[in-house]
């Protein structure tokens, strides 16, 4: 019952919080094997059991999606455009074989060529300055067939690379900006950058986001885990929580920020991108109170976008003003980063 509450309730207040919601699909299972089981038994405990399973449906659903109507876009919509987000995990830079890191930038490169999007929203974008030889930013400007982008980033002096978020339009950007949120001292890679576009006389603004990664060392914890050895098993656990509680709390005033600031957009919003959480997290909740869940609006089933080690499901995603409507949200194949492209049309 409590990590029904995880959506409504800050993780600045009750910490331990967050860490139910994120444990709700299992929770939930273990829930449903309980009732058939105190039915079988005939046990007075199967109707406390079985009005939670329903009280849940609608959480349910936050995860599991099920559309039945058609969202066919109409013939006579004018100002569709097909927006794609997609965390690229620097395109492959950090693969220790220089080959194996190519090939993989390549293959997005293909990727996005393959799908034309008109407009293209990257977190976790690399860029170094020529000479260089693993160059992107030409590329990429190349396939998006246009001079519009907007770009915010760490920038190293030294070597002459960044690190951040950039989006780009085939579409006129008339007006661009930033959205200052907390994030950590230091190598801050996250950031919330804008752009207002204009198609067929309609002006939209569409936010691009990373909110906190989590930063989990997860070839530590899966070699303390695997190798048996309980004391670093231990303190490798220590570790991850203490990390996935300083991610919830700093997410959840980032996501604070990136709220207030879409309050007071002059046109209709997209917000889409990394946000790092589930479904079933504070965090989802401040955007889909007011914006609408493109996936749970045109697709079916869990939708799931990360692909690392860790398993988090659904945690990549588009909303967009009532306005705005929504169909053909798509999720990329094969894995080229630890997160799949998404992408939808928008009219």
């Amino acid at each position: 019952m409590m990590s029904l509450c995880t959506p409504y309730i800050n993780p600045i207040h009750l910490p331990f919080l967050p860490f139910l919601g994120l444990g709700f699909p299992v929770l939930l299972v273990i829930n449903i094997a309980f009732t058939l089981l105190w039915l079988f038994k005939r046990s007075k405990w199967f109707w406390g059991a079985l009005v939670l399973v329903i009280i849940s449906i609608p959480f349910q659903m936050k995860i599991f999606s099920i559309n039945i109507i058609s969202s066919d876009i109409p013939a006579y919509s004018k100002s569709q455009f097909k927006l794609m987000s997609y965390n690229v995990r620097l395109f492959d830079l950090y693969n220790p074989k220089r080959k194996e890191a190519l090939k993989t930038r390549n293959s997005i490169f293909s990727y996005l060529r393959k799908e034309n999007p008109d407009i293209l929203c990257i977190q976790e974008y690399y860029q170094r300055e020529k000479p260089g030889f693993f160059e992107t930013s030409d590329s990429i400007m190349q396939i998006m067939q246009g001079p519009w982008f907007h770009k915010k980033g760490l920038y190293l002096h030294k070597s002459k690379q960044t690190f951040g978020l950039a989006t780009f339009s085939k579409l006129p950007i008339i007006h661009k900006g930033n959205v200052q949120h907390k994030g950590p001292t230091g190598n801050n890679k996250n950031y919330c950058i804008y752009i207002d576009v204009v198609k067929s006389k309609d002006t939209v603004r569409i936010y691009n986001v990373h909110l906190q990664s989590i930063k989990l060392e997860t070839d530590y914890y899966t070699k303390t885990i695997t190798e048996g050895n309980q004391e670093e098993t231990k303190a490798g656990m220590k570790r991850a929580y203490a990390k996935l509680k300083k991610a919830f709390t700093i997410r959840a005033e980032q996501s604070a920020a990136v709220n207030d600031h879409i309050l007071n957009a002059p046109y209709p919003v997209i917000v889409c991108g990394d946000f790092n959480d589930t479904p079933m997290s504070y965090t989802y909740h401040r955007f889909e109170s007011n914006l609408v869940d493109a996936f749970r609006n045109t697709s079916n089933g869990f939708g799931a976008t990360y692909v690392g080690l860790l398993p988090a499901g659904r945690i990549d995603y588009i909303f967009h003003s009532n306005e705005l409507n929504s169909s053909n949200f798509n999720i990329q194949n094969q894995a080229l980063s630890d997160h799949r492209a998404i992408s939808c049309v928008i009219y």
